[in-house]
């Protein structure tokens, strides 16, 4: 009966944020979060179901949110320009929505939910990104809710996907298959990625069916999907030094280098001689003028403010990649990578680095690594997971302004429960409940 009440309270929490409240409604939002979090931690740890009950459940939440507007992020009117831009024959990466809204279906709508930040800044999603937007503007070219629906459903799709290679990755491991429901459940991927509609969960997907390739050591299988992923998000491209111990040095330079053609091949219908500038502006753009929840960048920030006197965003936005490459080169070189524990959690504190160095954290960041912890004894990203929807605390009004102490609250448990599992804990998984 416990767990018929988690479920219950569950879908009512889902249902009730995906069509009942307002991103400003931040402590409302806050308190159903909670709760269908608390539920999924019983389901997980506490509770008696079978895989087939779970994989069930899941998805059935996810179905619960299938006609859903997202009203907790804004990036989707976005996705659905850049789709429409291409239905229409036009090159997204070359026109700026704040310049050619009615080119496209519903395109004032969609001006004005992207918002004028975004929409007076040029594309910078990957292609294969761009054919996933493409896909809801052929079945719907002037129909947002329609748009949303496939949308939906290809994301559902991908979380199928990577239920299927997180057991097989996690097969391979000897670990059980259950722990696979610590992403697959959770509430934030739910509500993040097929809730908010944001394409981590396909580069997830691909990226899990490149880590299972490289373990059964078919490395140009696990090349090619690699490629996907990183058409999707650029963020695994960070991964492939630590490739290194496990396929060797030589591999790994042709790993990266079929990587890279496969990019450029899939950036060939798009080619023209602004691509580039555009793509690469609207990036440096986004990393060198924008902050949100970050947590060592915000001290380093302060620092400046109090030597210099302004905001050293700029300068710090040119050093933080130095000191992200030094410490993946560390983990690839001075790390035992060919065993697949280590080398997961090499992948997992070589991204964590890179978001603590980051401006800009947004929830839907912590996907991966989450589900990069789950082949792992390290379980902070969990912790995670709650604690990012604070960030939600700077939407409250139309005027964005963050909590400086939710932020620190947020990363204070985060960095604390990191402490904890580096120094103070067993070499061990959490008990979790096996039917």
């Amino acid at each position: 009966m416990k767990s018929v009440a988690a479920v219950f309270l569950s879908c009512v929490s889902y249902v009730w944020i995906a069509y009942g409240i307002e991103r400003s409604s931040f402590y409302l939002f806050f308190v159903l979060y909670a709760t269908s979090f608390i539920a999924f931690l019983y389901l997980i740890f506490k509770g008696k179901e079978n895989q087939n009950t779970l994989i069930f459940v899941a998805f059935g939440f996810r179905i619960l949110l299938l006609f859903a507007i997202p009203n907790l992020s804004d990036d989707f009117y976005r996705f659905i320009w850049d789709g429409r831009m291409i239905w229409e024959g036009l090159n997204p990466y070359l026109v700026l929505p704040v310049n050619d809204t009615s080119l496209v279906g519903e395109g004032r709508l969609l001006y004005e939910g992207m918002g004028a930040m975004n929409g007076s800044h040029y594309t910078c999603y990957p292609p294969v990104n761009q054919f996933a937007f493409l896909i809801p503007a052929i079945f719907f070219s002037k129909n947002l809710l329609g748009a949303t629906l496939v949308m939906r459903l290809l994301l559902i799709l991908a979380d199928l996907g990577t239920f299927i290679f997180g057991k097989k990755i996690l097969n391979l491991l000897k670990l059980p298959s259950k722990y696979i429901f610590l992403y697959i459940l959770n509430p934030f991927i739910i509500l993040e990625l097929t809730g908010n509609l944001h394409f981590e969960g396909l580069m997830i997907f691909f990226l899990a069916i490149a880590i299972y390739y490289l373990l059964k050591n078919k490395w140009l299988y696990s090349a090619v999907a690699f490629a996907v992923s990183v058409s999707v998000k650029l963020v695994p491209l960070l991964f492939v030094p630590i490739f290194i111990k496990k396929i060797g040095f030589w591999k790994t330079v042709g790993y990266g280098s079929l990587v890279i053609l496969i990019n450029l091949l899939f950036f060939l219908p798009f080619m023209s001689q602004d691509l580039y500038d555009n793509f690469m502006d609207s990036i440096h753009l986004y990393f060198q003028n924008f902050e949100f929840n970050a947590s060592i960048y915000y001290i380093i920030r302060e620092i400046g403010f109090q030597v210099k006197g302004y905001n050293i965003i700029h300068s710090v936005g040119k050093v933080t990649p130095i000191l992200v490459i030094f410490a993946v080169a560390m983990f690839a070189f001075f790390r035992n990578n060919k065993n697949p524990k280590v080398l997961f959690e090499s992948l997992l504190f070589s991204i964590c680095i890179y978001y603590s160095l980051a401006s800009i954290v947004h929830p839907w960041y912590v996907a991966i690594p989450l589900f990069l912890s789950v082949f792992t004894r390290y379980k902070f990203p969990l912790f995670w997971s709650f604690m990012i929807v604070l960030s939600y605390a700077a939407y409250q009004t139309s005027e964005y302004h963050e909590n400086l102490y939710l932020v620190f609250l947020e990363y204070a448990v985060v960095y604390g429960v990191l402490l904890w599992e580096l120094i103070g804990r067993k070499n061990d998984f959490p008990e979790i409940s096996e039917v």
